[in-house]
């Protein structure tokens, strides 16, 4: 049985309430990312599921079992985290049949249950070395590997790639897309403050501030059409610029916009324009902004401008430049209607 259901559940330390009502469900076979500053209550709610945090109230359920009560062992869940956590003194496939002897499992089998995970992570070569012969990104393996090998319904990850570098953490996200395809019948609860992972990786994104559940849906919709200004800032980049929503369109510093209103919102209605930078293009067209340029930053294969619009700064994402314009230069940018969402005003956070 696999699956995860949060109900109402709430967890507090003393009288600090670190995870406020959270009613959410993990579809069997689902990756479900859990995406939030820190302090916004995405570990606590790892925490809850693994067994390490009791709530307050409410209840959690792995398929329709309720292990609100249970103990960790007894969970059937896997977990991997941040620090790797692997036994020094240990070799490799010495680390992976740990949890399969802490669970008692049949001692006929722990070899190749143990030969299956190190495989399916691509660490079979390297059964007999010690962690401080691996690479970060290899000690990472064999920790997922230690989590599989218990044949887990859940698989729990606590920001599993945070402590490998750029090029470690993008190669080990294909991995764990991999592993997803391999494992279709395993739920991953996936912890991070990164959003390139979390739209990477996840089939659906929780989006958690101030130890509550701010937004759910699919990576593309709330990149695309977020609904609040909090997701629209933190998944992705975004300018959001205040506006006045009139017929057919909205109104900013004076500059009629083609856009699709925000909601029910009447005209004369304030609301807030989300355009990501990378959708706002040099020059004049639809939907011009014009203002001063205060800096521009080289990105290699992107130039970034900042752009004084009106008192507002807008930044636009736009190809290399043979000759970027300099600070102070006067520069207009546009963007397509489709492309831009208006957002109701005061619609921040829950």
């Amino acid at each position: 049985m696999s699956g995860i259901t949060f109900e109402n559940v709430t967890v507090a330390y003393g009288g600090t309430v670190v995870l406020d009502a959270l009613d959410l469900t993990v579809g069997p076979g689902e990756v479900m990312a859990l995406l939030g500053p820190s302090g916004s209550g995405k570990t606590t709610a790892l925490r809850a599921v693994a067994g390490f945090v009791q709530p307050a109230s409410g209840r959690v359920l792995i398929g329709d079992r309720d292990v609100t009560v249970l103990p960790p062992h007894r969970r059937g869940v896997g977990m991997v985290v941040q620090q790797y956590a692997l036994f020094p003194h240990m070799r490799v496939d010495a680390n992976v049949a740990f949890g399969l002897k802490a669970r008692k499992a049949p001692r006929a089998g722990i070899a190749a249950r143990v030969a299956e995970a190190l495989e399916m992570t691509g660490m079979a070569a390297y059964a007999k070395r010690y962690p401080r012969e691996l690479s970060g990104g290899q000690q990472q393996r064999v920790a997922i590997a230690r989590a599989l090998a218990v044949r887990p319904n859940v698989l729990l990850l606590d920001e599993p790639l945070s402590a490998l570098d750029a090029q470690l953490r993008s190669g080990m996200l294909a991995e764990l897309a991999r592993l997803h395809r391999e494992l279709p019948d395993v739920s991953m609860l996936y912890v991070t403050h990164d959003q390139v992972e979390a739209l990477t990786l996840a089939d659906r994104v929780a989006v958690m501030d101030s130890a509550r559940l701010q937004d759910c849906g699919t990576p593309h919709d709330l990149y695309r059409r977020p609904r609040t200004e909090f997701t629209a800032s933190f998944v992705g980049d975004a300018n959001l610029l205040p506006v006045t929503v009139r017929e057919g369109g909205a109104d900013f510093a004076g500059t009629r916009l083609d856009v699709n209103p925000a909601g029910n919102a009447a005209p004369g209605a304030s609301a807030t324009l989300c355009v990501r930078p990378h959708l706002l293009a040099l020059g004049a067209g639809p939907n011009t902004l014009r203002g001063t340029v205060t800096d521009v930053q080289w990105r290699g294969a992107t130039h970034r401008l900042h752009v004084d619009v009106a008192g507002h700064r807008v930044k636009a994402d736009v190809r290399e430049l043979r000759e970027p314009p300099a600070p102070g230069a006067e520069v207009s940018l546009h963007f397509a209607g489709e492309d831009a969402v208006l957002l109701p005003a005061g619609v921040a956070r829950g």
